[in-house]
């Protein structure tokens, strides 16, 4: 069978990891989102702070299935 996927960003943010950040994000988009099937980190980035990472945040681009037709 041939799906349709439709694709969209988020980012996700975290004090403790990269790791963390992008299962922030996607959590976060599967609470609003059906049929998450893949997810592909884009862009890595932070904040410092006093000379130290004080937050990660990454771009995650993840992919769903479209409903099928009927």
């Amino acid at each position: 069978m041939s799906h349709v996927y439709r694709v969209t960003e988020v980012v996700g943010s975290s004090t403790e990891s990269i790791d963390d950040a992008v299962r922030t994000a996607v959590e976060r988009a599967s609470r609003t989102l059906r049929k998450l099937d893949w997810f592909e980190a884009t862009e890595i980035r932070g904040h410092i702070q006093d000379g130290a990472v004080a937050h990660f945040q990454v771009t995650v681009k993840v992919g769903f299935r479209l409903d099928d037709e009927d």
